[in-house]
Order: C-alpha cells, then sequence, then structure tokens
C-alpha cells in the first residue's frame, strides 16, 4: 500500500481528512500513484495534472523522502521507501508571490 499526502484543498475535494492508502501495481511511479489516485477518487481528475496532456498542473510538486520529484519523468520508479509504505508520496501545492 502506497500512502499519499494531499494539501488541505484536494483533501477537502476528495472528502477525506488525512493521508489516503492506495494499491499500486508494480512498478510504482508517478504516473500508476496518480492513475490509482484518480480511479479512487474521480473527483480529483484534471486537478494535479491536465486531463489532456498528463502533464502535471503549474503550481502541484511531487516531494518523496524529503526529495523534489516534480520535474522527474513521471514513468521513472519512486524511491523504495515510498512503493514499500515506509514514506508517503506528497503532493503540495507551490506556493507563489512576491
Amino acid at each position: 500500500m502506497i500512502t499519499v499526502t494531499l494539501p488541505t484543498h484536494l483533501r477537502a475535494l476528495a472528502q477525506v481528512t488525512g493521508a489516503v492508502t492506495l494499491e499500486v501495481p508494480a512498478p510504482v511511479t508517478q504516473r500508476a500513484i496518480l492513475d490509482a489516485l484518480e480511479t479512487a477518487y474521480p473527483m480529483l481528475r484534471g486537478t494535479i495534472r491536465d486531463q489532456a496532456t498528463q502533464e502535471r498542473r503549474p503550481f502541484i510538486r511531487f516531494f518523496a523522502c524529503g526529495d523534489d520529484l516534480s520535474h522527474e519523468s513521471t514513468d521513472a520508479v519512486v524511491p523504495d521507501e515510498v512503493a514499500c509504505g515506509t514514506q508517503p508520496f506528497r503532493i503540495i501545492g507551490a506556493m507563489a508571490g512576491g
């Protein structure tokens, strides 16, 4: 099981109060995690990645094991700690402003 943490606004949209756990088939990649997340919570489709291009939305970032995975290939395997469920895959809303 993979643990995914979501920012507050996406938790509210998905109607969950904390992290979510998902069954993700191997190999565990960002794409596989997002596919499983959108299958379990269809109301999140289009909020994290564009539905047509499957590209990450500009103000959404992905982190795992303290590393920013936002610019990694979506087909790259996530760290073993995430795949094993000992560390969460974090989806956060990036901050912007001056």
